[in-house]
């Protein structure tokens, strides 16, 4: 389990759209995120706690101008929480191990990927390239990015 963080900490770790993304439910604006449009080989880990979430392989470009992926790089790795804000349903998807919010999963997504699609906003992500995952602790995740 990583550390666990208080606000003011948060606060200094992450930029401020990483932290009202994550820690007060916020999105950001549609297109912006870095990684919406980034297909590098490698896997997407929590801004906060570095667990890892979503790989490469898995991402898909949707349009709907968020990063999207068919599945989490494990079912553990995230809760998912109905979201009745905004006049909607929607089911929220948070991080496990930080409970950070990292956005929402629809049944929209392509059929021969299992039909989901996992809308996460860049500024809950951090990438970590597949030539790095050694270095930084996620080789055992070497063979979901090939």
């Amino acid at each position: 389990m990583s550390k666990k963080y208080s606000k003011e900490e948060l606060k200094e770790k992450l930029s401020p759209l990483s932290y009202h993304v994550t820690q007060e439910n916020g999105t950001e604006y549609a297109g912006t995120g870095k990684y919406d449009k980034y297909f590098e080989p490698g896997i997407y880990v929590d801004i906060v706690s570095g667990e890892p979430l979503f790989t490469s392989k898995d991402k898909f470009q949707s349009n709907c101008g968020w990063p999207a992926f068919s599945k989490p790089i494990n079912e553990d790795v995230v809760v998912e929480k109905t979201d009745l804000s905004h006049g909607m349903i929607r089911t929220e998807v948070r991080s496990e191990e930080a409970d950070s919010h990292l956005g929402h999963v629809f049944n929209d997504g392509p059929q021969e990927l299992g039909g989901l699609r996992y809308c996460i906003n860049s500024a809950a992500l951090d990438f970590i390239p597949k030539s790095e995952m050694v270095e930084k602790g996620y080789g055992e995740y070497l063979d979901m990015v090939d």
